[in-house]
């Protein structure tokens, strides 16, 4: 279980545990199997400190769900008297940052959730069953993008976000009208602001919506990434293939510093492996790609442990989106209120600048590190793994 109190928030959020290394001094490769076999230990799941529910997602037979599900659990739900959240600022930025981190509140999506947005590169649409993570990452992707203390709020109105997806379906640029990508059909992507695995053991969405697509005959498919290894609810379910399950997963100094909360690599890679397994397409999500010092040895050990865990997986589907570690000048501000004392690094004058459309600006790695990183990537994902797709690279 991990809660507020589980995590020092002053500090690096995992410790620099000494990595696996042979008699040589190099990074240990895995001789087997044997280690990827299922886990001694149950999965991560994450326990609120506090629940609450508003009267408007109550009324929704989703959200009476939730409230049963984590009352199942042992977990008290405070029934707001009004659809406003209150309680969760503290006198200092730090503790409203515990509390907000600590908190679970099941609530009615706002209506503009109801007009997707694409979601290039990953997908067509982007639909949210969920907002906010429990995870500690230091580098977090949604600092800066989420107004507000960083509350979990997760979507009782399931039932009319998944009636919506229809009016969508034939509709996108990135795989319906793309001639690489056109076998996956419409693509919703279902973890843009949350982590499913996060979540999934109290609120059964991505579940249901994984059900969902199993029996919607349509050129569709539901895709969602997660760096917690809690699969064992979906390997049963009824996918018919129409569900991508995507692994976050980075190489080990990443994990163990900067990723705090979430699961082990090892335990991602075997999650992965038992998804594909149940006949689910699968792949990887290798966020946020840093050149640490290291990087190659780092990042071979971590892709010599995915093809030690896929070698044996019959009719595999694996994909890869490779992503660089950026930031922009807000959400580094919000980072270091978060974690004054990260070793992450965010030097503006050691990156390049990357222009959005809407004006926005990213600071990025130098067009030359950029292309060093690329090329080895390309080189050793065809070498490791060559029946991986790379879908793409940012």
């Amino acid at each position: 279980m991990v809660g507020e109190s589980d995590i020092d928030l002053q500090e690096p959020l995992s410790p620099d545990q000494p990595l696996p290394h042979s008699a040589s001094g190099e990074l240990a490769e895995p001789q087997d199997l044997s280690d990827l076999a299922p886990a001694p230990v149950p999965a991560r799941r994450w326990t609120p400190k506090r629940v609450v529910v508003t009267p408007a997602a109550l009324d929704e037979p989703h959200g009476a769900r939730i409230v049963a599900r984590v009352e199942e659990l042992g977990i008290e739900v405070e029934r707001l008297r009004s659809n406003r959240l209150t309680g969760v600022r503290g006198d200092t930025d730090r503790q409203t940052y515990a509390r907000a981190k600590s908190t679970l509140a099941v609530v009615v999506s706002p209506p503009s959730r109801r007009r997707l947005q694409p979601i290039s590169p990953s997908a067509d649409w982007r639909v949210d069953l969920a907002e906010g993570c429990p995870a500690h990452c230091q580098y977090c992707y949604l600092a800066g993008s989420l107004s507000g203390p960083p509350v979990t709020r997760v979507y009782a109105d399931l039932d009319a976000i998944l009636d919506n997806l229809g009016d969508y379906v034939g509709e996108g640029t990135v795989t319906s009208r793309s001639a690489a990508r056109s076998d996956e059909g419409t693509t919703f992507e279902a973890s843009c602001y949350s982590d499913p695995l996060a979540l999934d053991h109290l609120t059964g969405s991505w579940q249901r919506a994984v059900e969902h697509f199993g029996a919607w005959e349509a050129p569709v498919q539901l895709r969602w990434t997660t760096k917690y290894d809690d699969v064992g609810r979906f390997l049963p379910l009824a996918h018919a293939g129409r569900t991508r399950i995507r692994l976050s997963v980075n190489c080990l100094p990443v994990t163990r510093r900067w990723e705090g909360g979430t699961s082990p690599l090892e335990d991602r890679v075997r999650a992965l492996r038992d998804v594909a397994l149940a006949g689910y397409p699968v792949g990887l999500t290798i966020a946020p790609i840093m050149p640490i010092d290291g990087w190659p040895e780092h990042y071979a050990h971590l892709l010599a442990l995915v093809q030690r865990a896929v070698a044996d997986v019959p009719d595999l589907d694996l994909t890869a989106e490779l992503i660089t570690h950026r930031f922009t000048a807000t959400s580094k501000q919000v980072l270091l209120g978060w974690y004054p004392r990260t070793t992450l690094e965010m030097d503006e004058a050691s990156r390049a600048v990357k222009r959005g459309k809407f004006g926005t600006s990213k600071h990025v790695y130098p067009r030359e590190v950029m292309l060093e990183l690329r090329r080895w990537f390309e080189v050793q994902l065809s070498e490791r793994l060559p029946s991986c797709r790379v879908l793409y690279w940012t």
